[in-house]
């Protein structure tokens, strides 16, 4: 999670970057150094905290997450991002916040940054089984609050046939928290309660101050 200064009520971002050196050419890379860097640096909001509220718009991306068996999908690689930013890019050039992705298969898998979650009628929720894409930290203690409030939770797959199904959508993710979503493509979402509440208990986890 996202260090929180209880102090200064301020959101702290750590960004740790590890790469290898120049000392070989080509693929190979058997000699070459482990160099490791950690930023940190004051976070502000992900969305516009407006939109937040409100719930932000996706588009659906002509990009797809790769096949399992293509790349190291549950890592945080630089090459995975390049799908993302070009997805986020042409979201963002359509008036849209952010792009939902689909997974090599065609089924919902997540935003470019942000794992998903869709609520239905009876209040369940639901969520694309992380099977080629990060299980973000997140997403699982999201699953674990919503566990907590007795409200089942459904990890599958998700076809894009049934975004018309469901009443209310969020994101969830370390920048994203916990953002609803009042749209995708031409599909409207409510910002619901249930939203509301996981938000406000994720909140208070996140910066629960301990007794002195």
């Amino acid at each position: 999670m996202v260090p929180f200064d209880k102090r200064s009520g301020k959101i702290w971002y750590n960004n740790d970057l590890v790469w290898r050196g120049s000392e070989m050419m080509a693929v190979s890379a058997q000699n070459t150094k482990i160099h490791v860097a950690i930023a940190t640096w004051e976070w502000g909001t992900y969305f516009d905290p407006k939109l937040k509220t409100e719930g932000i718009k996706l588009n659906i991306s002509r990009w797809k997450r790769p096949a399992p068996d293509t790349i190291p999908w549950d890592t945080k690689a630089s090459g995975l991002y390049m799908i993302c930013t070009l997805s986020k890019h042409e979201a963002e050039k359509q008036g849209y916040s952010d792009s939902l992705m689909m997974d090599h298969e065609g089924n919902v898998a997540e935003a470019t940054g942000a794992n998903i979650f869709f609520k239905d009628s009876k209040g369940e929720l639901h969520t694309p089984i992380p099977d080629s894409f990060l299980d973000g930290i997140t997403r699982r203690t999201v699953i674990e609050i919503a566990k907590s409030k007795n409200i089942k939770i459904n990890e599958r797959k998700i076809s894009p046939k049934e975004l018309s199904k469901f009443e209310g959508c969020f994101l969830t993710g370390t920048a994203a928290e916990i953002t609803p979503v009042s749209q995708i493509a031409d599909q409207s979402y409510k910002v619901c309660n249930v939203i509301i509440d996981l938000s406000a208990s994720y909140d208070k986890l996140v910066r629960a101050k301990k007794a002195a």
